[in-house]
């Protein structure tokens, strides 16, 4: 057991899982927190929710499910709550959390998440998921017109050592990244301090506004932006563990941590991916264990509170879009065969890929919602009209 759980290659892909979530989102809570006036205590007992409530959920379900199930806290929530949060106190906001994890945990219990999966065809939720991980990919080359050299050098690490060292390829790359970044005097050191987060308890208040507001679009984004993306991701790479339960264990958890800041715990996709691919382990049987190491980073980071928040930003961002889309390229790939795997599915499982690649916001919810509706009302349309077609040379 602790040969399979320790090898570098799983240890580093929880690691980088961990890295891009806290450093393409990380900034975007802090914004959410000041938009009530938290003070920095608060702040960072929100950072410490966050972390501890990710890092429970991650190893616990992983552990148990022998499936590689990462969490994470709900980046279209974060920013919903930037704008959403106005003109509330901290202890409204934290109400909010607490009605919006209460309806996650009741969407779990009721296993309504299950009986849409068991509808939803397996090219448009593949499309889906190809069409979120787009922008890593795309962000890997975008990153070459700031650091051009910084890339190229990770770029040809990656392709030249895969071939020899392909469980280990992404540490290797991240290190050799880290090593010019420091060349490049691109490393901002100076501001980390260590600086370890304590939980700070606020009292929850409730209001019609703060719950219509706040709590409600909350848990729409979170189910339809986060988890049904997370389950695709998982469906995806041949996981199949009961969905129900694993959208109860993350609204439980937002249920006990609201009050200290934990606003919304979800299913991972984007970093979740990363732990899934070949690079991570190629027994897929074994994979789990490098989401554990997630939730292990996970919990430190949450302890630690602003000071490893401050070290991921110390990275350039240039390295972070590079490992992540390195990191992701071959998730990226498998989601676009499987998306594109029957002939007669290949139409509507563009349409999926393009709107979700989109980017666009409609009330308040992501484009992978919409990519995942507009897919499958176009799939069940067509088949609907082949039958009528079938049944009229019937008869």
């Amino acid at each position: 057991m602790w040969r399979d759980a320790g090898s570098l290659s799983k240890i580093s892909a929880g690691f980088i899982a961990v890295l891009v979530g806290y450093s393409s989102s990380a900034v975007i809570i802090f914004q959410a927190a000041e938009a009530v006036g938290a003070t920095p205590a608060q702040i960072s007992s929100w950072l410490w929710a966050l972390g501890v409530g990710m890092g429970v959920t991650s190893i616990g379900l992983s552990l148990y499910y022998k499936n590689p199930i990462l969490t994470a806290w709900s980046t279209p929530g974060a920013a919903l709550m930037v704008t959403s949060l106005a003109g509330l106190s901290v202890n409204q906001a934290i109400g909010a959390f607490l009605v919006s994890s209460i309806l996650i945990t009741l969407c779990g219990v009721a296993g309504w998440m299950d009986k849409l999966i068991r509808v939803m065809p397996q090219s448009v939720a593949s499309a889906m998921l190809a069409g979120i991980l787009l922008q890593f990919g795309l962000g890997l080359f975008q990153a070459m017109q700031t650091q051009l050299s910084l890339i190229l050098i990770m770029l040809l690490v990656f392709v030249i050592v895969k071939p020899f060292a392909p469980r280990y390829i992404i540490l290797l790359t991240l290190l050799v990244g880290i090593g010019m970044s420091f060349q490049l005097d691109l490393l901002k050191l100076d501001a980390v301090q260590l600086q370890l987060a304590m939980p700070v308890w606020t009292t929850p208040e409730f209001s019609l506004a703060s719950v219509i507001g706040v709590a409600l679009p909350l848990f729409v984004v979170t189910m339809a932006s986060q988890n049904m993306p997370g389950v695709a991701a998982l469906h995806g790479n041949g996981y199949r563990p009961p969905i129900s339960p694993l959208i109860t264990s993350t609204g439980l958890i937002g249920v006990i941590l609201a009050p200290f800041g934990g606003f919304a715990f979800n299913l991972s996709a984007i970093t979740a991916a990363i732990c899934m691919g070949k690079e991570a382990d190629p027994n897929p049987a074994t994979r789990y264990w490098a989401a554990v190491w997630g939730g292990v980073f996970y919990f430190i980071t949450g302890l630690l509170g602003a000071t490893v928040v401050g070290l991921f930003s110390a990275f350039p961002k240039e390295l972070v879009l590079a490992i992540a889309g390195l990191a992701l390229l071959g998730t990226i790939a498998n989601s676009l065969t499987a998306a594109l795997a029957k002939t007669e599915d290949r139409e509507v499982a563009v349409i999926t890929f393009l709107v979700t690649a989109s980017g666009f916001s409609v009330l308040g919810i992501g484009s992978a919602f919409w990519g995942l509706l507009l897919g499958f009302i176009i799939h069940w349309w067509n088949g609907h009209r082949t039958a009528s077609v079938v049944k009229r040379s019937n008869t």
